[in-house]
């Protein structure tokens, strides 16, 4: 699975880092940062991220 972040449509608001706090965190800066190749057990999770996503920046492929 791999996980992409549209950076330009991301707002840092952080309900993906809520949702997979595995997989995204918010820096220092308020920023985010992710694992863009988590492993597979960290699906659902990376799933609900990107429904929760206020601007639907998260794309999942696989």
């Amino acid at each position: 699975m791999k996980v992409i972040v549209d950076m330009a449509k991301c707002q840092d608001h952080g309900q993906c880092a809520i949702a997979a706090p595995e997989v995204f965190e918010m820096n220092e800066e308020g920023r985010l940062v992710y694992d863009g190749e988590p492993g597979e057990e960290r699906r659902l999770e990376v799933e609900e991220a990107a429904d929760v996503c206020p601007v639907q920046a998260i794309l999942i492929k696989d």
